[in-house]
């Protein structure tokens, strides 16, 4: 029985190379595209991560280290998705294994129902969620600009997450990242975020641009409180950042436009989950304000996306 399971294995390794081949690319594709989510380029990812870059690069472009293809197939031997090998939280229950194998089993819009479905039943009181507003899209958006005026306006408190995050962790967003890496900073955020749930109070929320990557965290913004995508053009993006004087989203790059495309190009499915979006191209401080305030009045709790100007 010892020799029996290689020889078994042998001819599938043999004859699955352009399924292993595909496979490898799948997961550089899905790096590269999680990377440009989350607003990394792969210099600070390989930093990060202590990978080098010539090995992203590699994995990227679907040549991936053979231990990959290893690990697929003990989890195809054992009969249990590579993902739950690979984990590195505890083992999940039972229950929630069962429930994740009948989600991948719906279409996408039997997974949207569901998940309204699951808001309704155990996410936040009507209420809490109608009287808090969360505002997300990339940096150049207007989120600070419009927030504030929409907070004053309903006489609410506007609080801007990253704030929260750097008086949490007493130190400024770039030591943050400097110092502990983005972990450091998705945990602070997701914190922040809960302590500013336990006010149970109105409010005004600007959140950081890439909260959408976080799954988890992002979950939580679209359970509790009702979310607005700010959105622009690439080149307004770009314009408005530059005007206030903030270059970082160049940094490290001389291709900052076709970065942002990118990471709007990646996020922009997450982003369309908000519950309303507000297209600030072209248009006055005043006209996205009536917009915005158009918006927050009108917007469901069910989660069914308007779309203004």
């Amino acid at each position: 029985m010892s020799t029996a399971s290689p020889a078994r294995t042998l001819p599938s390794a043999v004859s699955g190379r352009d399924g292993d081949s595909a496979y490898l690319a799948a997961i550089g594709e899905r790096v590269r595209v999680i990377r440009a989510r989350r607003g990394m380029s792969r210099r600070v990812l390989a930093r990060d991560s202590g990978v080098s870059e010539r090995y992203l690069a590699s994995l990227e472009s679907g040549c991936g280290n053979v231990s990959i293809l290893l690990l697929k197939q003990i989890a195809q031997a054992i009969d249990v998705p590579v993902e739950q090998l690979a984990r590195s939280g505890p083992e999940a229950s039972t229950e929630v294994a069962l429930l994740t194998q009948w989600l991948s089993r719906l279409s996408a819009a039997e997974i949207r129902r569901a998940s309204d479905t699951l808001h309704r039943a155990f996410g936040a009181a009507t209420q809490q969620r109608k009287h808090r507003i969360a505002l997300i899209g990339l940096r150049g958006a207007g989120k600070t600009t419009l927030g504030t005026r929409l907070a004053a306006k309903r006489r609410v408190p506007f609080i801007e997450l990253d704030r929260e995050i750097e008086q949490a962790a007493g130190a400024s967003l770039a030591e943050l990242f400097l110092l502990y890496g983005l972990p450091a900073y998705r945990r602070h955020e997701r914190r922040a975020l809960e302590s500013l749930l336990l006010r149970d109070e109105a409010m005004v929320i600007a959140t950081g641009g890439s909260i959408v990557s976080e799954p988890e965290t992002f979950d939580l913004l679209l359970s509790t409180c009702r979310v607005v995508w700010l959105k622009a053009k690439p080149e307004e993006h770009m314009a408005r950042v530059v005007a206030q004087g903030d270059q970082r989203p160049m940094a490290g790059s001389t291709e900052g436009m076709e970065d942002l495309k990118r990471i709007l190009a990646g996020r922009e499915l997450l982003y369309r989950k908000a519950d309303a979006i507000v297209d600030t191209s072209g248009k006055s401080i005043a006209q996205s304000l009536r917009l915005l305030e158009q918006v927050t009045a009108a917007v469901t709790v069910a989660g069914s996306s308007k779309r203004a100007g």
